[in-house]
């Protein structure tokens, strides 16, 4: 059978849940002397729109914008 991928919208605490998943996994792929450092440089890229992070939040984004015709499947 097919899988499709229908695009909702989620709940604000699950919102922050992700993005602190994505931060922590881009910060540990980072490297660098400790994960201090590494962490806030991935925090600091972050917060001007760049970085490994941000780059997984628009990927899902594109992602839910290329499904969005199958939104009435919901």
């Amino acid at each position: 059978g097919l899988t499709q991928q229908v695009p909702i919208a989620i709940k604000s605490r699950r919102g922050k849940v992700l993005a602190i998943r994505w931060v922590l996994a881009a910060a540990r792929k980072r490297p660098g002397p400790n994960m201090v450092f590494k962490l806030s440089s991935e925090l600091v890229d972050a917060s001007k729109g760049r970085g490994a992070a941000i780059r997984k939040r628009e990927e899902a984004h594109r992602m839910a914008a290329a499904n969005k015709a199958l939104a009435y499947l919901r």
